[in-house]
């Protein structure tokens, strides 16, 4: 019944980021994430697991790789650091590549919207429970950007994730 349940939330997600007119700002990684930004952000599991943390995010532009330091601090009180390199490969485009992701991610902006997938462990230490992302970013009217993003296992939803970014 939940794994049900979790299809329906996530056909109903897809449903709703169709039907939302885009905002008429573009997005760029480079003019949102370089310099200073934080994140409030929430993650629940069909196990019932759920998390709220916050975010400080460093983003250094080199003229082609957006380098993004992310420092996550947990509801209780656990610390976390992942690292995010976006290679700009051409308009709109970039590659990405993190400690924690096997391979790379191709992201694809389409005005304020920018949509990725990549496969990640969980435990990255053991290389264990490895699950996938599908985010979803999308830049608002009043300058945020929110990433909705759901998580699948053997390509069934396993997770929900979402975060606000603002800059700082």
């Amino acid at each position: 019944m939940r794994l049900f349940a979790a299809f329906l939330v996530v056909a109903a997600m897809n449903m709703t980021l169709a039907i939302v007119p885009a905002q008429a700002r573009s997005f760029s990684f480079e003019d949102f994430f370089a310099g200073r930004t934080v994140a409030e952000g929430s993650f629940r599991a069909i196990t019932g697991l759920q998390r709220t943390f916050t975010v400080a995010l460093h983003g250094k532009w080199d003229g082609r790789t957006l380098t993004l330091r992310e420092d996550f601090t947990f509801d209780d009180g656990t610390r976390d650091r992942k690292t995010w390199r976006f290679v700009k490969t051409g308009p709109d485009r970039y590659r990405g590549t993190r400690e924690d992701v096997v391979g790379e991610t191709l992201v694809r902006i389409d005005g304020n919207v920018a949509r990725f997938t990549y496969l990640v462990y969980l435990d990255a230490a053991n290389r264990r429970n490895k699950v996938r992302f599908h985010d979803t970013m999308t830049l608002r009217g009043n300058g945020t950007v929110l990433n909705s993003a759901y998580v699948t296992k053997f390509g069934l939803p396993v997770a929900w994730t979402r975060v606000e970014f603002r800059r700082r």
